[in-house]
């Protein structure tokens, strides 16, 4: 089910608007919620627009539109389409409400009153049985299978990155490895087709003889 949920301006990483979670759901996602805050001071506009990242027992999703970020602190076994059908929908009301003034949001939290509306969305994407979500989830279930997933551990540690380009390396990387090992089969059934059949009628040969004069 979907935890948490955070709205972040892009460009300064002011938060704009954040569900307010019960005392139980505050503390069992205390570091979760602190390792989701130090993915959102990597994003830029230069960053993958969506991405997933594995974080224990969960999973952040997030999502870029109109230069603010949503994300959203899954359960790990939350249907990833679910997920970015909830950032969908979170993103086109909270941008229909407020959108014109985020720009000039003077502070942290300007729009702390939309938790009312994060927490009816909360509720309606917990019943993951819902006829209405279970056709956007068949209608978008392709397009989700094209998001990045990265790990908190190489994101914090490892150098590894959300940028677009660093990206783009590792499929250009992919497909160069794809590439060498099409290469490479390519090659041996060329030797087949060349040589396979002259090799065939030597051996049909040779038998023959072994045959006749054994």
């Amino acid at each position: 089910m979907v935890r948490s949920a955070l709205i972040h301006r892009l460009r300064d990483n002011l938060p704009l608007a954040s569900s307010l979670d019960d005392a139980q759901t505050e503390a069992e996602l205390r570091e979760a919620k602190s390792n989701a805050k130090q993915v959102l001071t990597k994003l830029s506009l230069q960053s993958e627009p969506r991405c997933s990242i594995e974080n224990g027992p969960f999973t952040f999703h997030y999502m870029i539109e109109n230069e603010i970020t949503y994300l959203a602190i899954c359960d790990r076994a939350y249907q990833r389409a679910m997920a970015f059908e909830f950032l969908s929908e979170l993103a086109r009301e909270f941008y229909a409400q407020h959108g014109a003034d985020v720009p000039t949001a003077p502070r942290a939290y300007a729009f702390v009153k939309f938790d009312t509306f994060i927490q009816k969305l909360k509720r309606q994407f917990a019943d993951t049985r819902n006829a209405s979500h279970l056709q956007r989830l068949n209608d978008d279930l392709q397009d989700v299978t094209r998001i990045m997933t990265k790990n908190m551990e190489d994101l914090l540690y490892r150098g590894d990155t959300l940028d677009r380009m660093g990206s783009m390396s590792e499929a250009l990387r992919d497909s160069s490895l794809k590439y060498r090992k099409d290469a490479r089969r390519l090659r041996l059934e060329a030797m087949y087709r060349a040589y396979g059949p002259p090799a065939v009628v030597l051996f049909v040969v040779l038998f023959v003889l072994w045959w006749r004069f054994s």
